[in-house]
């Protein structure tokens, strides 16, 4: 097939090499270079820097909608287009454009989290099993009928990058085996009444409360890994990693070092802080930071 592909972080990249490998990948459209670290130099997207290794043209239009993309889009004579995380809503005028529409690389089982960052919240809710969906693409956020899906286990240790990497890897598997179907699938209506929503991560989401329980803030922590923070001696540390702990019982915010463990107590239970970053400093694990500095 002649494919136009639409994706930006590095989640789409696996999806993009099984397309480069399969079909006739036509152009790359990914968004905009952004700032990034203490100088703001601009950063490409992860699938433009693998879509300029393979020699295939790369578009970064701010906005879909202008006439000028449309046709430049219509000019390349696609029969499908392809997007794995790309990070807008389509319009109409693109969704109409190839001969067998969109398809979308969803990384849950819908209709449970539709949205922004459903790796992240399927971690961040407890939830034991997620997946990916193959969906033919229409007006709404991933609510297009579905032509595949397949389960992933999430075990209790297992954290985002982990995650991530699973599912960004059987969903580029799961999309070739759909593409070689697509005449002979029937798709699958959503049931709306089974959907919910995983909206965009804010500073705010990542921030703990020790009042929650043990495994809720677990939860968290490896749900956004490195997004989790808190304020432990009116600094403001991130938690990167964590571990419910059977042997104290602390109350919630009272922290407890015995040896070279760290230990803060929740609203049901004691975590174990394993890895941790002070302001300022990087990431290191509970015992090198406290051979270091004195916690109380």
């Amino acid at each position: 097939m002649r494919i136009i592909f639409m994706g930006t972080p590095e989640f789409a990249v696996p999806s993009l090499q099984a397309l480069i490998e399969s079909h006739e990948v036509l152009c790359v459209v990914t968004q905009t270079d952004k700032p990034k670290g203490r100088g703001h130099k601009l950063q490409p997207p992860p699938v433009k820097i693998f879509a300029e290794k393979n020699n295939i043209p790369v578009l970064q239009p701010p906005k879909l909608k202008p006439p000028e993309f449309i046709a430049q889009l219509e000019s390349f004579h696609a029969d499908l287009i392809v997007v794995t995380a790309y990070g807008k809503i389509l319009p109409q005028a693109v969704l109409d454009l190839p001969k067998f529409g969109c398809i979308n690389v969803h990384a849950s089982l819908l209709p449970r989290y539709r949205g922004a960052a459903p790796i992240e919240w399927s971690m961040i809710n407890g939830e034991k099993i997620t997946g990916v969906t193959i969906m033919k693409m229409d007006a709404g956020l991933d609510t297009g009928d579905m032509l595949a899906s397949a389960n992933v286990e999430i075990s209790d240790e297992m954290i985002l990058p982990e995650l991530k990497e699973i599912l960004s890897t059987k969903g580029a598997k799961l999309l070739i085996d759909t593409i070689s179907r697509l005449d002979a699938i029937t798709p699958i209506k959503q049931d709306d009444a089974l959907s919910n929503y995983a909206p965009m991560l804010t500073k705010d989401t990542g921030k703990i409360d020790w009042n929650k329980s043990a495994r809720e803030i677990h939860n968290l922590v490896r749900g956004l890994y490195g997004g989790a923070y808190a304020f432990i001696n009116e600094e403001k540390f991130k938690i990167w990693r964590t571990k419910i702990s059977e042997q104290l019982q602390l109350a919630a915010g009272e922290i407890k070092i015995n040896g070279k463990k760290f230990f803060i107590g929740t609203g049901d239970g004691t975590l174990e802080i394993l890895e941790l970053q002070a302001p300022n400093s990087k990431k290191m694990d509970a015992a090198s930071y406290l051979a270091g500095h004195k916690m109380n």
